[in-house]
């Protein structure tokens, strides 16, 4: 069974500046301007060789931390869907190595974000070098020899804004990406706590098929054969005994819902019987709607967002039960 998103690939550029070309002095009030600009440049393209070097250090990192994060899960993946005792240590102890882990690709995001408000003030700067570059060819008194180097100059900073707006683009991709992955695989890690708890492998996150709208299929909730008609349960879960094992069957049909429908929403309902009396009836009540409570934490666990499912009560002649209904 498939688990989380692999580690996104990130971008591979190397932004590599081209020094500007040195020119002759002319000893002109433009001439001084243009010696001016050209060390602004150098020092703009000293920046960036630099933020360039951070950048790919950090895609590096990045790219280890999250490979090796990646790398755990898939043991602790594999060891769950061959079956283990619930709760057990060492399970719990590579999950919080996961967690630990998934923590360090976190920071490199927290980097890569100081990274781009680097690269965007150097944007800035290059966007104000190119009109004061411009700007001079307007100045009094220059040569020819002036408006042959700021035609020169003119060319390389716009080389170099160029080069800035896609490391620009590219860095911020790269933080897109990862932070997309890091916000899927907390949903993923909370699934895993789940199945460690019980001591056995669900499938991955049910947010990963609630927002993975991209391959939707058309629904078909009308079919007597689905179980998915309006009014008829999805699920019923009858805690006619203790510690009922009802997670799998749980899970199995929501992720089945919402591979058809990701927008899909749920009533879950405690259904307590009224046999016994009133006082045995208003026991019933309150021990049906614990059992819902938990069933709801069994769901948000398992990555279903709590805003997809509502909760509520009612009575009947039958046992005790739960029952979820799609919405």
């Amino acid at each position: 069974m498939s688990g989380g998103l692999k580690p996104p690939k990130l971008g591979a550029t190397n932004f590599k500046v081209k020094a500007p070309k040195g020119g002759k002095p002319t000893g002109t009030l433009v001439g001084n301007k243009i010696s001016t600009l050209r060390d602004d440049l150098k020092r703009l393209q000293s920046s960036i060789e630099i933020e360039n070097n951070d950048l790919q250090a950090v895609r590096s990192k990045s790219n280890s931390n999250s490979k090796t994060y990646h790398d755990r899960v898939a043991v602790m993946r594999s060891k769950l869907q061959l079956g283990t005792t619930p709760g057990n240590p060492m399970m719990v102890e590579a999950w919080n190595a996961a967690q630990e882990q998934l923590e360090k690709v976190n920071d490199d995001i927290g980097e890569m974000n100081s990274l781009s408000s680097r690269v965007a003030a150097d944007a800035s700067m290059s966007a104000y070098l190119l009109d004061a570059t411009r700007a001079s060819f307007g100045i009094s008194g220059a040569v020819d020899e002036d408006h042959q180097q700021l035609e020169v100059l003119e060319d390389e900073v716009s080389q170099t804004v160029v080069l800035i707006e896609r490391l620009l683009t590219e860095l911020s991709d790269d933080i897109r990406r990862q932070s997309n992955y890091v916000a899927n695989e907390r949903n993923q890690l909370n699934t895993l706590a789940l199945a460690i708890k019980n001591g056995e492998f669900f499938g991955p996150s049910l947010a990963s098929t609630a927002y993975n709208v991209s391959s939707v299929k058309p629904p078909n909730v009308t079919s007597s054969k689905t179980g998915l008609n309006r009014g008829r349960p999805l699920v019923i879960i009858r805690f006619n005994q203790p510690n009922v094992n009802y997670e799998q069957a749980l899970y199995t049909a929501v992720n089945k819902v919402l591979q058809n429908q990701p927008n899909a929403t749920f009533d879950l309902v405690a259904v307590s019987s009224v046999n016994g009396g009133t006082a045995k009836a208003a026991l019933n009540a309150n021990e049906t709607r614990r059992n819902a409570q938990n069933v709801l934490r069994s769901l948000v666990d398992m990555g279903l967002p709590p805003g997809r499912v509502s909760l509520s009560a009612t009575s009947s002649s039958s046992g005790n039960e739960v029952r979820l209904y799609l919405r």
